[in-house]
């Protein structure tokens, strides 16, 4: 039978169903409430200091306090050095405010030259690299050095930056114990020979200030054909005989292949980089995306690192003010009774652990009450279930500043029961 001539069939739609907006930011809603619960006990958020002035390396105004800062990593004091500060100035007025553009582009300026000769000059080494940050530097490096089917071994501890390049990047992530050369032998044991493998370590690690045992990590990568990055952000400038970190100190510079590092730290600015003697390091501008793909440091900001760094080459007595500081801190804490990171001042940073986040918020706010700033630092950023009050010494406190801080920690630690 035909179809000609019959009414066509009447179509019928349904409306589209709308699927309900899902709030991504949902997710976030714990944090939130913790952070909101914390803040109706009448305590300042820890995580939003303004500073309103600030007076020195050592000095700032936080709520229209004089306040003593030992919560910077304003290491070696080069924030306001003279000719740090005239630097920067300097290039402002001759190349402006920024470079609008990447390196490989029209981002590389005289200045930008002049801070990878000084790194090569202050690190004895043949090729350096300048990213915009220090978590750039580690992000971009570990991302582009492992591929896919290599290996990054690194410590459980890692910086967050580490982690995240390891993430970016494609290769397979084997972790291992904290500061365990028998476990970092153990694992490195248990991979295939043939794939290329790279172990990440830390000279000073950043919560509890404690120094890895390089000497004989690195000797166990190279046993097993590892090459070795070390982030040195943390003992750059007051590390070693030159000031090049905790690799230097312990006599491995020969060994490690990659050294990264920060101008955020010690060197007074902000950037990162890192250094080299492979022969074939330069490629690495050319197939690295955080380097590639971001727009470069503003002249007036390479122009201080690079007068900083060269400064710090000769800076042997701030070197040994800043471990001076260091041991008298550590010393009048322990003597107190407080439970420290380290059982000596293995660095700048002097970590005070503490019960639990109330009582390490409660002292946190009575020592910025009476003048003084820490950092307080709580998981993730800390081992879980560890809450702490860490400080970050600087060559330029002075002795009167160091015996006020220990009354004020006297006092705070007294009324809030963390000492007897």
């Amino acid at each position: 039978m035909s179809d000609a001539g019959l009414a066509p069939e009447k179509l019928v739609f349904d409306p589209p169903v709308v699927a309900p907006e899902r709030d991504l930011m949902s997710k976030f809603d714990p944090i939130i409430a913790e952070r909101q619960a914390l803040i109706d006990t009448g305590v300042t958020d820890p995580f939003a200091i303004v500073m309103e002035h600030v007076k020195s390396p050592t000095e700032a105004v936080i709520a229209g306090r004089d306040t003593i800062l030992l919560g910077t990593y304003n290491y070696m004091g080069m924030t306001f050095d003279p000719d740090v500060i005239q630097a920067g100035k300097d290039a402002l007025d001759q190349y402006g405010s920024g470079t609008n553009g990447s390196r490989m582009l029209n981002g590389t300026f005289r200045d930008h030259i002049e801070v990878e000769d000084a790194l090569r000059d202050f690190y004895n080494v043949s090729g350096a690299i300048v990213f915009s940050t220090g978590y750039m530097a580690n992000l971009g490096m570990i991302s582009t050095l492992a591929g896919k089917g290599e290996y990054v071994i690194l410590d459980a501890d890692s910086h967050a930056s580490i982690y995240d390049g390891c993430q970016q990047g494609n290769s397979e992530i084997v972790r291992f114990r904290h500061n365990s050369v028998e476990d970092l032998d153990k694992r490195l044991g248990r991979l295939p020979k043939e794939p290329g493998k790279l172990v990440v370590l830390e000279g000073v690690y950043s919560m509890l200030g404690d120094i890895a045992p390089l000497k004989e990590m690195v000797a166990v990568a190279k046993q097993h054909g590892a090459m070795v990055l070390s982030d040195e952000a943390h003992s750059m400038g007051f590390y070693g005989p030159n000031g090049r970190g905790v690799y230097e100190e312990q006599g491995c510079e020969a060994d490690v292949d990659f050294i990264i590092g920060t101008f955020s730290k010690s060197v007074g600015t902000v950037g990162g980089f890192c250094v080299s003697n492979h022969p074939k390091f330069e490629a690495i501008r050319l197939v690295c995306r955080p380097y590639i793909f971001t727009a470069s440091l503003p002249p007036s900001v390479v122009a201080t690192a690079a007068t900083s760094i060269r400064k710090l080459k000769h800076a042997h007595g701030k070197r040994r003010q800043l471990w001076e500081n260091a041991r008298s801190l550590h010393s009048g804490l322990k003597a107190l009774g407080f439970k420290l990171g380290t059982e000596k001042p293995d660095s700048a940073i002097i970590a005070i652990i503490l019960d639990d986040q109330t009582q390490a918020v409660a002292m946190w706010q009575l020592l910025l009450d009476g003048g003084l700033y820490v950092n307080m630092a709580r998981p993730p950023a800390t081992p879980a279930g560890t809450y702490l009050l860490r400080c970050s010494l600087c060559a330029e406190h002075t002795p009167a500043q160091i015996a006020r801080v220990l009354q004020m920690f006297e006092a705070a630690g007294r009324a809030t029961g963390a000492i007897g």
